[in-house]
């Protein structure tokens, strides 16, 4: 018998929903949706999550509410990750979201968030090498994850996980205000990344991966812009191996891009134009730290696994 369930991840920057089948050969997409509602905007100023994001996560949840129960799905799990673990009152979030889901918000630490997202892009990219090395970029925070792709049942699948507090909003509102941002910001932003992956490789070996993926909508849209894609097309992205060199010229690019120049790309979505450019940065500064030549794209993450653990139970 087929089973249906309802994911959905909320993050600093959207909220997304997949609603999937399972079956012998792994998950099934019915539907995938994605709003950005930027719940997580200020919080690493204020410590809050700001009333007129409540509200906008709110409204995207009722119409998911309505499509997960249009479309018959029988389990729904719905995960907040980085504004939600840091926000004073993420209790008034928790509320409304019992409101306007009838479930209840998971907000999971940053090892279980880096857990789902290496689930999630390995079920979908078969073949890749052994040991992996995952990054998934957020909006707040960025996980770095260095795991087994081909583990058995039973075996340890994450060799070593680190959550850092720098995603593209947080180094976005921290340090690159101006538009374009000047030369000054980008060192400050630059120098904040830097001692934060100086802390995550005390935790992940990463020399000891044989590749690299990254995951997330920072990721895939600095993919499709290599790509010089017409248009964002995920069948295109998922899989695409971008170089170093073409991931240092569109953050470059980006970098002294104005807002309405980035709006004008083909592949930007509207919710990211106004932090591509810390993204990009936080790409380029893990590639560099790392010492990964190409990224692997992945169009599956966090929002796969969580679908996944749905499945398994």
């Amino acid at each position: 018998m087929v089973k249906r369930v309802a994911a959905i991840d909320c993050g600093t920057n959207s909220i997304r929903l997949l609603i999937a089948d399972g079956g012998p050969t792994g998950l099934r997409d019915v539907h995938r949706e994605m709003r950005v509602v930027r719940l997580g905007e200020g919080v690493d100023r204020t410590g809050r999550l700001a009333p007129a994001a409540i509200e906008r996560t709110r409204l995207a949840l009722a119409d998911y509410a309505a499509s997960i129960h249009s479309l018959g799905a029988t389990e729904v799990r719905m995960v907040a990750t980085s504004a939600s673990r840091d926000a004073d009152n993420a209790d008034e979030f928790r509320a409304v979201v019992r409101q306007a889901l009838g479930v209840e918000p998971e907000v999971i630490t940053g090892l279980a968030e880096a857990e789902l997202s290496f689930t999630g892009a390995v079920a979908g990219l078969p073949g890749v090498a052994d040991p992996l090395l995952l990054a998934d970029i957020g909006g707040g925070s960025t996980e770095l994850v260095l795991g087994s792709p081909t583990a058995t049942p039973g075996s340890q699948k994450l060799i070593a996980a680190h959550s850092m507090d720098v995603g593209c909003v947080r180094i976005t509102e921290r340090h690159l205000r101006e538009d374009p941002p000047t030369e000054a910001q980008v060192q400050a932003a630059l120098a904040d990344l830097r001692v934060a992956l100086q802390a995550a490789m005390v935790d992940v070996p990463v020399g000891e991966a044989a590749a690299f993926v990254g995951v997330a909508g920072t990721v895939t849209t600095i993919a499709a812009l290599a790509l010089d894609l017409p248009a964002y097309d995920p069948d295109a992205i998922h899989g695409s191996v971008i170089d170093y060199l073409q991931v240092s010229e569109v953050t470059d690019r980006l970098l002294k891009m104005r807002r309405d120049e980035r709006a004008a790309l083909p592949v930007m979505h509207p919710g990211r134009v106004d932090v591509i450019g810390g993204g990009a940065l936080v790409l380029r500064t893990v590639m560099e730290a790392v010492g990964a030549r190409e990224v692997i794209a992945s169009e599956h993450d966090i929002l796969d696994g969580i679908a996944m653990s749905l499945l398994a139970r």
